[in-house]
């Protein structure tokens, strides 16, 4: 996602709208042709549940850290991402009950985040997720959760949407952000909306007086109301784009900085740099219907 495309589909000005129009015909196109494909085709049950978290905006919404809190209240659980960024391709598992098998390069960023951070969990990424699910039911899982899932209509599944605080552009892409039409949203067992189904709690560690924010998320400008004091340079690389050590360590120098500020996601990217790295952490809290609801389908699955 290049910056021009988050600028009109994120941040959009009345002068955005003559390029909109523009590509809005495609957008239709897109559109319909997303709507046939989800009414044609037939959903495969894998005789086991599964629980797809997703959205139908690209860019962040805060799938990943809702993914582990959630997660973290069931057992037996295997997660299933397609692995977007990583160096690899075809089916690799990341992690079997906590312990981490491949490397970020392997994995992927956000795969890599989720298998760190899930003492009991499995992760597998591929590009294909039924061959994953397959696989997953092989090696003993008893719940899959799919990461960024509501686009895989062939899967029988319970879909939970991540609905953003704030959209100002509703039209498929690329005339706007949405991979389907929004009213499609309709088609989701459960929509959850921040601030009413869950809330974000922001933490940070070994903060130092002057820092650069260096981020490889999409959208990254949503982060600015979570910057502590001491920021005092912007660096933004393309979403899961890799680091190279030697030029954030120029960036240090030339902005005369104290550390890096980096998220959770881009962390785990760097944990071999010999560079001083503050963090933002970020947890969600999740109201208890939530848990209940996904709760309630688990249990009364029948294949």
């Amino acid at each position: 996602m290049t910056k021009f495309f988050e600028t009109i589909w994120f941040k959009t000005k009345w002068y955005h709208w003559f390029i909109i129009a523009i590509l809005l015909p495609v957008g239709l196109v897109w559109g319909v042709a997303m709507a046939m494909r989800r009414a044609l085709v037939v959903q495969k049950d894998f005789g086991l549940p599964v629980v797809s978290i997703g959205n139908l905006i690209v860019g962040g919404t805060g799938k990943t850290p809702f993914i582990i809190e959630l997660t973290s209240h069931f057992n037996g659980v295997f997660v299933i991402s397609r692995g977007y960024g990583r160096q690899s391709k075809g089916l690799v598992e990341v992690s079997h009950k906590g312990h981490v098998l491949a490397n970020v390069n392997e994995s992927g960023d956000e795969a890599m985040l989720i298998a760190s951070s899930l003492s009991k969990a499995s992760v597998i990424v591929s590009e294909d997720r039924k061959i994953a699910i397959a696989y997953a039911k092989k090696r003993g899982a008893k719940v899959i959760f799919l990461d960024d899932g509501f686009n895989q209509v062939g899967i029988k599944k319970f879909d939970i949407i991540l609905e953003p605080s704030r959209i100002v552009n509703y039209l498929p892409l690329p005339a706007g952000p949405f991979r389907e039409f929004w009213f499609y949203s309709k088609k989701a067992d459960l929509i959850v909306k921040e601030d009413i189904d869950f809330t974000r709690y922001v933490t940070y560690k070994n903060l130092k007086q002057n820092m650069i924010l260096v981020t490889a998320i999409a959208n990254p400008t949503r982060l600015d109301k979570f910057l502590p004091q001491g920021i005092i340079g912007k660096y933004y690389f393309e979403d899961h784009a890799y680091f190279d050590e030697k030029k954030l360590n120029i960036l240090l120098h030339k902005n005369n900085a104290d550390s890096l500020l980096v998220t959770q996601k881009d962390a785990v990217k760097m944990s071999d740099f010999k560079l001083p790295i503050s963090k933002i952490k970020l947890k969600l809290e999740l109201q208890k219907s939530v848990i209940t609801k996904v709760d309630s389908y688990i249990k009364g699955y029948k294949a």
